[in-house]
Order: structure tokens, then sequence, then C-alpha cells
């Protein structure tokens, strides 16, 4: 009779609910798969995340002998690592404002304070899905690259810490655009500045090709990010002025993001 009862109490337990929030390392990759998905998703993400990028290699390439760049390297080898970091920076600033900015009007973010997620988990899901989604960019632009001709002496450690400095430092300050502005003044200044960044801010092209403002648009973080990467692929050299001033700006970004971001 008391193995029976035993028995009894144990099947009763193990279909006993047991309310609680996953293993937090599950949630974070559960909301970082998610986010990647809902961001790949998007054909305006996606046009922005790749395509853009893609074409720019490409014409750049193709139209760069019209410019002046008065470099030793080929013109693939240029632009391939400029492109790189327009890549960043079109994911973890362009394409988490936009998503951030909508999260916030539809109450998305709300709801998801409510969850047992924590708000670091949601910040390291957002993180590890920009870069899920940057490796992504890293192999689609670098085989364009490699079509066309790259041939690259790449620095691991330069590269490495240019990514991660760069995606801080565009990921802050996207998130504070997002934080402060309504949805649709956040579509529009995150796109706008993107094409100024893009156009004038020597991500793409070297300072060398902006003549005495290239010693401004070294200090902002496109410049700084644009540079990094070249130092890593075409000398295997670490720009250490470079991701100091991505630090920085990182820096900057999250203090102000943390001072008025809201979550609705």
């Amino acid at each position: 009779m008391t193995d029976l009862t035993e028995t009894h109490l144990t099947e009763r337990a193990a279909f006993t609910p047991r309310p609680g929030g996953a293993p937090l390392l599950r949630q974070v990759l559960a909301q970082a798969s998610m986010e990647a998905r809902l961001m790949l998703r998007n054909g305006e993400q996606l046009l922005i995340a790749v395509v853009i990028p893609v074409i720019v290699l490409i014409g750049g390439v193709a139209g760069g002998s019209h410019l002046d760049l008065k470099e030793k390297h080929p013109l693939v080898d240029i632009f391939t690592p400029g492109v790189l970091a327009l890549a960043v920076m079109s994911t973890a600033f362009t394409s988490l404002a936009i998503a951030t900015g909508f999260e916030r009007r539809y109450g998305v973010i709300k709801r998801l304070g409510a969850s047992p997620l924590p708000r670091s988990g949601l910040l390291a899901g957002k993180v590890l899905a920009l870069l899920l989604v940057e490796l992504m960019q890293i192999v689609v632009v670098g085989a364009v690259g490699f079509a066309l001709g790259w041939s690259p002496r790449p620095g691991l450690v330069g590269f490495v810490l240019a990514v991660a400095l760069g995606t801080a430092a565009f990921a802050s300050v996207g998130l504070f655009v997002a934080g402060t502005l309504r949805a649709e003044a956040t579509l529009a200044a995150a796109n706008l500045i993107y094409l100024l960044l893009m156009a004038g801010g020597a991500v793409v092209l070297p300072m060398s090709a902006y003549g005495g403002f290239g010693h401004v648009a070294r200090f902002l973080p496109s410049g700084a990010l644009g540079e990094a990467m070249r130092s890593a692929f075409l000398d295997d050299h670490v720009s250490w002025r470079d991701l100091a001033t991505l630090l920085v700006w990182a820096v900057v970004g999250t203090g102000l993001t943390a001072r008025t971001f809201t979550w609705e």
C-alpha cells in the first residue's frame, strides 16, 4: 500500500505545473533568433542591410576609376572594407533604430518588459541578433568582393575590434534616436543620417577622397569605422586611434540612451 501511495504521489508531482521562466540563456537566444528573423523578413531592412551595400560595392569598383583616390591598392581592395563598414552601420544603426522606434510605438517593448525576460536579456538579445545579421552581411559582401578580385591581408584583431566597437557605437546612437523620437520621425532621421554618412562620412571611401574634410570625418563614427576596417584589411594594422574614437561614441551614446530612452 505504501509503495502504491508513493508511486501515486510521484506521478502527481510529475504533472504538477511549475510556472516560471526558462533559463536566461535560452530566453536570450530565443529573443535573438526572433529579432534576426524579423529583421531579415522586412523588405526595407533587407534592402538596407544587404542590397544597398552590394550595389555600392559593385558600383564603386566599376566606376571608381573616375575618382582620384591616390591609393596604391586596387579599387576592390579599397572599397570592400569600406562596404563592410557600411554594412555594420546599416544594421547596427539604421535597422535597429527603425525597428526599435516602431516597437515602442506599438507597445512591443513595454509588453516584453512584463515578460520573464529582464531588460538586460532584451538588450543582449538585440545585440546578438545584430551580430548574427552582420555575420551574414560579411559573408555576402565578402563573397561579392572575392568575385570581383578582392585580395585582403586581414588583421583578425583589428577586424574583430572594429566590428565590435562599431556595432556598439552605432547601436547606442540608434537606440538614442529611437528612444527620443516618434516612430515616423525615427524612420526619417535614421534614413537621412544613413545617407549623409554613406555619402560624406568617409565610411566607404578613404579620407583622402574628401580633401581637408577627411580629417574631420575621421572623428565621426562612420569615418572611424571605415578607417579601422581599411587598416585591418589593407595593412594588417590595428588602428587604435579610430577604435578609441568608436569607443568614445559608444560610451557617449550609451549614456544618452540610458538617460533619455522611454519604453513607449
